[in-house]
């Protein structure tokens, strides 16, 4: 199938895009150290960009009281403030889109294992380097400016869109949960995580769980009089590295082909033991738990709680001493939308008019915000923007100038075409 030809007033608006003020606005974003419970200063940056877009931007205070009361609540971080920020464009007789975006980003590590300072954004190698830029900084900063090619070109959209700026999304997304109980809706969204500009229908959930193991203490020097949490460890490893096989090989789905291991199961935090010479009477275990989309999340935890047990009866301690299970933290939830949904027809046909290729369409293994604004929100989501998700949580975080400039053409298109123009 041919694309559908540009209008001469979508040409007009993609003659606005301009890479050197997208890398100038995506590099004020990179410059705000606003990692996780500390976003409140990146969001004002952040309100203020939109403002000057000629966005009608709000700034609203979340009740965070009221907020960790709703059931699908969940954070890492407890926070004495949380900010949303939307800027809002168009004159509302069409169709709505939104954009969602996050502004927090994780800590940025061992600042020697960065070339060049993780805060001071750095253009080099055809790419903008520092902590955000690729996750997802870049993907924010290119919808703020395609509202702003829109306006710079004159045109109106007849719907309108609402671009929101979000705090807590890497900790279990209670920032797009505010923004939906703050009364935020709309008939499509996009949300500019790194997708490699590939157009994403599905996405994993990611569940955090923590896993605790009983040993017995006893002197270093005597330690065959006690029971190390630490040597029984594998017993439990190999039973969930056992379900993470079975249960790839059971959720095999056609958007995730390209992943070996799409619903990963994670385990990145380890600790135990009070003291160095004593056999550890304790370990703990953290990690995250992929899950599929449409999966019951009840029957999912179900699955590692029991593959725990079953490990932990084959040996003759852990049978007595049953490790325990829980689920706490960040957790996000799968998603799907349907291929029809307008949103992600548009999405898919602005790449292809743009590119004179079809969109590159597949499913995303991490969790993120749509499975709020689908699974909440009730808002057919895709999920579209620059950069790789394996250059995003570690040093040298950094997007291609390409698909920045790409990702915010693309979505300047999406705009007009999603919520119509005079």
């Amino acid at each position: 199938m041919e694309p559908q030809p540009l209008t001469p007033t979508e040409r007009a608006v993609l003659g606005h895009v301009d890479l050197d003020a997208l890398v100038e606005l995506t590099s004020a974003l990179v410059a705000v150290p606003s990692v996780s419970a500390h976003e409140s200063t990146g969001q004002r940056v952040v309100a203020a960009r939109m403002t000057a877009a000629g966005m009608d931007t709000e700034t609203f205070e979340v009740d965070l009281p009221a907020l960790r009361a709703h059931p699908q609540y969940s954070a890492e971080f407890e926070r004495d403030e949380m900010l949303g920020v939307v800027g809002r464009a168009g004159r509302g007789d069409g169709p709505a889109l939104l954009v969602d975006g996050h502004v927090d980003v994780v800590p940025p590590g061992i600042e020697g294992d960065w070339t060049s300072p993780a805060f001071a954004p750095t253009v080099r190698d055809g790419a903008l380097w520092g902590r955000g830029a690729c996750d997802m900084k870049g993907g924010l900063a290119a919808a703020i400016h395609a509202v702003e090619a829109i306006r710079a070109a004159g045109v109106e959209l007849a719907g309108s869109v609402a671009v929101a700026s979000v705090a807590a999304e890497e900790d279990g997304g209670s920032g797009t949960l505010a923004l939906l109980e703050h009364g935020v809706t709309a008939d499509g969204c996009i949300i500019p995580e790194p997708t490699g500009l590939a157009v994403v229908p599905a996405v994993a959930g990611a569940l955090s769980w923590r896993i605790t193991l009983r040993g017995l203490s006893a002197h270093g020097a005597l330690r065959e009089e006690g029971v190390s949490a630490v040597e029984k460890f594998p017993v439990v490893l190999a039973a969930v590295q056992q379900l993470e096989r079975e249960r790839n090989a059971r959720h095999a789905d056609e958007l995730f082909a390209w992943l070996a291991n799409p619903f990963a199961i994670c385990g990145g935090r380890i600790a135990g033991g009070d003291w160095p010479s004593s056999e550890a009477d304790w370990l703990t275990w953290e990690g995250r738990y992929g899950v599929a989309p449409g999966e019951d999340l009840a029957v999912a935890r179900a699955e590692l709680e029991q593959a725990v047990a079953r490990g932990a009866a084959t040996d003759p301690w852990l049978a007595d001493n049953p490790p325990e299970v829980i689920w706490w933290g960040g957790q996000f939830l799968p998603a799907r939308t349907s291929p029809d949904a307008a949103v992600a027809t548009t999405v898919t046909a602005a790449v292809h008019a743009l590119t004179g290729r079809p969109a590159d369409v597949r499913a995303m293994p991490y969790g993120c915000d749509m499975g709020l604004t689908v699974g909440v929100g009730g808002i057919p989501t895709v999920v579209f923007g620059p950069g790789d998700i394996r250059a995003a949580h570690r040093p040298d975080e950094h997007v291609p100038l390409d698909q920045l400039e790409s990702a915010a053409r693309t979505l300047a298109l999406s705009m007009l075409r999603f919520c119509g123009t005079d």
